[in-house]
């Protein structure tokens, strides 16, 4: 073990989230299946912390688990300790965190945007100019994901909206193509946005949104413009669902569902040929 870290037995009280840690821990199930677990077993993977400026010590990967301690009544807790200036410990938080599960698009876009200007800051170091600690600091953050440098970016727009808009992006009633168009309004639109929802019932479309955008662009947006922006027709989508059980009584029970499929395929494209041949 270095001389830079360590582990030690910690009081919880001693312990405080990373300042601006942008995941959320949150009290639903899973958490108290994590709370019976400490209680059962203690804290089979120990919290990752650094030491506070001003004392105590920061959590940078396992704030969860100090929540479930905190219910199961758990006064101390084993820790890592690690020497870590600024950027280092948004990294390692980043890193450690976004491996979780069930992760809301806000989440992602905060922790994305604070690793990317921590991986920025460490390239100002050694690049000499903005244009190259962006490029390499871009790929340097997509080569660690699962997604792509473009929906990376895609989610860091997210942190330009309000929150109402935010929250319904995180609760999927809001699409995060649409979200990323209304994220270029200024924040007076984008509350005129939310009022248009409320009284529209009725989310933006991908579409809808961009036009918005375009209009904002152009300095043509307005209350009523974005009015008639949300009563224009939004195309409905087609849905039909079969069951497999009414299907399966008209199919040999050998039958794939890619062979059922193609003879729906073949009876539909004979049926659609045979309401166009004229009437006798």
């Amino acid at each position: 073990m270095s001389d830079t870290e360590e582990i030690k037995l910690i009081s919880l009280s001693d312990l405080r989230p990373f300042e601006e840690q942008p995941f959320k821990v949150r009290l639903d199930e899973s958490m108290d299946e994590l709370v019976r677990s400490v209680k059962e077993s203690g804290i089979l993977s120990p919290i990752i912390a650094r030491t506070g400026k001003d004392g105590g010590y920061e959590i940078l990967s396992g704030h969860r688990r100090a929540k479930a301690c905190e219910i199961a009544g758990i006064k101390n807790v084993p820790v890592i300790v690690k020497n870590l200036d600024d950027d280092a410990a948004a990294i390692l938080l980043v890193d450690s965190n976004l491996q979780r599960e069930n992760i809301f698009p806000s989440e992602k876009a905060y922790a994305y945007k604070l690793k990317l200007e921590a991986l920025k800051h460490q390239g100002a170091r050694t690049d000499l100019t903005s244009c190259q600690v962006g490029t390499r600091s871009d790929a340097e953050l997509a080569e660690s994901t699962v997604d792509s440098a473009r929906q990376i970016q895609r989610y860091i727009r997210l942190t330009e909206l309000i929150d109402p808009l935010l929250n319904l992006v995180d609760e999927k009633r809001l699409p995060l193509n649409a979200a990323v168009e209304l994220s270029y309004l200024g924040t007076k639109a984008q509350a005129d946005v939310v009022q248009m929802i409320e009284r529209h019932e009725a989310v933006p479309s991908i579409g809808q949104a961009a036009t918005m955008r375009k209009f904002a662009e152009e300095n043509r947006l307005s209350y009523d413009v974005m009015d008639s922006i949300m009563l224009e027709q939004k195309p409905e989508k087609i849905k039909v669902v079969l069951k497999e059980d009414r299907l399966r009584k008209y199919f040999p029970k050998n039958y794939t569902p890619k062979q059922m499929q193609d003879i729906i395929e073949k009876l539909l494209s004979k049926w659609a040929r045979n309401r166009k041949e004229p009437e006798r």
